[in-house]
């Protein structure tokens, strides 16, 4: 079968779980024998893909935190303004012409439209080769602007793509009842498939306590360190963490966070550290890969999610892989898939910070959660994702979906 993936980012060009999952479960059809042509919106190496064909839309460089998965559309690229393209959504149109043309010559037996970013251009190419499209809902603009409205031209895109769709996946119950709550879609067009986590990726690491060399010595005072890695915006609920953080350290001062990610929040984030009088007790890494990445988790002893809304959460299953305790956002996808977690709703401090205190006050709890939970991640599959996708390619097939 041969399937044309339409994405935004691919790892080492991504800016955050998008890219990750994209490549995850592209390797994962490809193990089970799908012709992949992976179209990106950037031109860049990718030394380790060799199991699918990378396309690239325009010739932009990508940059190291990936191409502006998440960019508001207000906003403009150097690099598409040193083109000719302008901001986002130059660059969605040249994309969507890349696409456009490239079935021509290329017809695939199903399109796999990955967000909003790309459903434009999976219409246009169903219109033009009348193959079944099938989107992939890694998150909505509902989940993107927190607490806001969103943008209504990313409303409008999401709602045409949905509707324009043979077949819908939602990585959580929570994404499959935002789209059908809010973009009135039929629950029988959605299917829900979750993501996964490959322990190949994640080969044993010998942790370098110099990385973070001032997180170490406060765990050698005993302090227990709370972190997360992740994108610093509003969706993430951030704001909630650090004031709950704040709570917990007038009750138990042993406790640190680790913040490693970037984004338009973070100015305000280290204000309001020094605004609760906590700047000596929160480090920001700033966006890390590699070796900085895996020794963030490594450090980390309890891992909080404290999204406003989060359709899965990829780093969750991350943190678990390396030993850590998660404390998980009721809003969050990836709760439905582990239990042995402790669980608060993002707006409430005072319960996260009676969690947070309870671990660092209980060491015998904090390893059980440890614990436990590499059962419930480790039998998450990849190939099981990839499976569920394919039978749904069939499916379509069948049912005439590009008719």
């Amino acid at each position: 079968m041969k399937i044309l993936m339409l994405g935004w980012e691919l790892p080492p060009h991504n800016s955050g779980g998008l890219g990750v999952a994209c490549y995850q479960m592209s390797r994962a059809l490809a193990d089970c024998g799908v012709d992949i042509d992976f179209v990106v919106p950037y031109s860049a190496e990718h030394p380790n893909i060799d199991f699918m064909n990378v396309h690239a839309a325009t010739h932009l460089e990508a940059s190291k935190d990936g191409f502006g998965a998440y960019d508001d559309l207000g906003t403009s690229d150097k690099q598409a303004h040193d083109c000719g393209l302008g901001g986002m959504r130059a660059v969605q149109r040249r994309y969507n012409c890349f696409v456009k043309e490239f079935v021509k010559q290329n017809p695939p037996d199903a399109i796999h439209a990955h967000d909003w970013l790309t459903m434009e251009a999976g219409i246009i190419a169903k219109q033009q080769c009348n193959a079944p499209l099938i989107v992939h809902v890694h998150a909505t603009e509902f989940d993107r602007s927190g607490e806001n409205e969103g943008n209504p031209l990313v409303h409008e895109i999401e709602q045409q793509g949905l509707l324009m769709a043979d077949r819908i996946i939602a990585v959580s119950h929570i994404t499959k009842d935002i789209i059908v709550k809010n973009y009135h879609i039929p629950p029988e067009k959605i299917e829900v498939v979750y993501n996964a986590i490959d322990l190949d990726e994640l080969p044993p690491h010998e942790y370098d306590q110099g990385t973070y060399q001032y997180l170490e010595d406060l765990k050698k005072e005993g302090y227990i360190i709370v972190g997360a890695l992740t994108r610093l915006t509003v969706q993430k609920g951030l704001t909630y963490l650090i004031r709950a953080v704040a709570q917990a350290i007038k009750q138990h001062q042993k406790i640190a966070l680790l913040l490693s990610g970037s984004g338009e929040q973070r100015d305000e984030l280290v204000a309001l550290a020094a605004h609760l009088g906590i700047s000596d007790k929160v480090v920001f890494t700033g966006f890390v890969r590699g070796r900085q990445w895996r020794d963030a988790y490594h450090l980390i002893d309890v891992f909080v999610m404290s999204s406003v809304s989060e359709p899965f959460g990829l780093t969750a299953l991350e943190a678990a892989h390396h030993d850590t305790a998660l404390l998980i956002s009721r809003q969050s996808g990836v709760g439905e898939v582990l239990h042995d977690i402790l669980r608060f709703d993002y707006w409430d401090t005072n319960k996260l910070a009676r969690q947070i205190v309870m671990l660092a006050r209980s060491p015998a709890l904090l390893e059980i959660l440890k614990e436990d939970v590499k059962t419930e991640y480790a039998q998450l599959s990849w190939h099981d994702a990839a499976e569920h996708c394919l039978k749904l390619y069939k499916q379509a097939q069948s049912k005439g979906g590009g008719a």
